[in-house]
């Protein structure tokens, strides 16, 4: 295990080395379901779109989500892994 954070700011250092650890990756998965919404948007109101536009969008969006949910998988294993402590101080 690891050895216990001496100060206030070790233990804030450490909880935003936690918050930080895949931002990246979350980030891209907020922005991929960005893009998918605007394009099924696009796909159901501009004029002579085509109709696969909608599966596209929809397909990013689940593409976006399933970044999300890896980086929330891997930054709670992360944050197990580098707990403070048993009772959290």
């Amino acid at each position: 295990m690891t050895a216990e954070p001496t100060s206030f700011a070790d233990r804030v250092e450490r909880i935003e080395a936690i918050r930080a650890y895949h931002r990246g990756t979350r980030n891209a998965g907020f922005l991929a379901c960005l893009v998918g919404a605007l394009v099924m948007i696009a796909g159901r109101f501009a004029h002579g779109a085509p109709v696969w536009l909608m599966s596209v969008g929809v397909s990013v969006i689940v593409f976006g989500w399933g970044l999300f949910a890896f980086a929330l998988i891997k930054r709670t294993a992360y944050a197990r892994t580098h707990s403070i402590g048993t009772n959290g101080r």
